[in-house]
């Protein structure tokens, strides 16, 4: 049995939450994003809380109960507040800026990378060292944080190249003689 799908969600003031049909649209201050869930659960809105509750008996909508329940908490989180990723860069002449609509990386290749910014993500450099990714769209947001690290993920001897802020890079000794 779920345990999280068994909790009601609250809609925080300033959330505008509507249920039509099979899509669930959230509106707040921070944009409109919607969700389309599946028909093996069902989702009510009852006096500014959202329950969601599997359909039928069946293992599938058992599973899908509290993914359902934490995607559209996800929407409500979304709209009010919004997510946010760190990323830190470790490097000699490793730096990045942002130029327009683009984020500028040097990473100790010949040639910068310019990687376009995606419509609804704010990416802000306060040091060349550190780039924070926010948005409304949590799987966005975690999507361009990955995309960003893969340019140089993190090398296990020096720590050199793009990690997230709370990761932790195991290190290895490296040669001996």
């Amino acid at each position: 049995m779920s345990r999280i799908g068994q909790q009601p969600i609250e809609i925080p003031a300033g959330v505008d939450l509507s249920i039509d049909g099979q899509t669930v649209k959230a509106k707040g201050k921070l944009g409109e994003l919607s969700f389309v869930h599946l028909e093996d659960v069902s989702v009510r809105l009852d006096d500014g809380k959202v329950t969601v509750t599997p359909a039928n008996d069946s293992k599938r909508a058992r599973s899908l109960w509290g993914t359902t329940r934490a995607q559209i908490q996800s929407l409500v989180t979304g709209v009010s507040e919004g997510f946010k990723k760190e990323l830190e860069i470790n490097g000699v002449g490793y730096r990045a800026s942002v130029q327009g609509q683009d984020l500028v990386l040097q990473l100790g290749y010949s040639h910068e990378i310019n990687y376009p910014i995606p419509e609804g993500i704010t990416i802000v450099c306060e040091k060349p060292t550190s780039v924070a990714i926010s948005g409304g769209d949590k799987q966005r947001v975690g999507q361009v944080a990955a995309e960003i690290r893969g340019f140089r993920p993190p090398e296990p001897y020096k720590g050199k190249g793009i990690k997230y802020v709370e990761e932790t890079i195991l290190r290895k000794e490296g040669k001996k003689k």
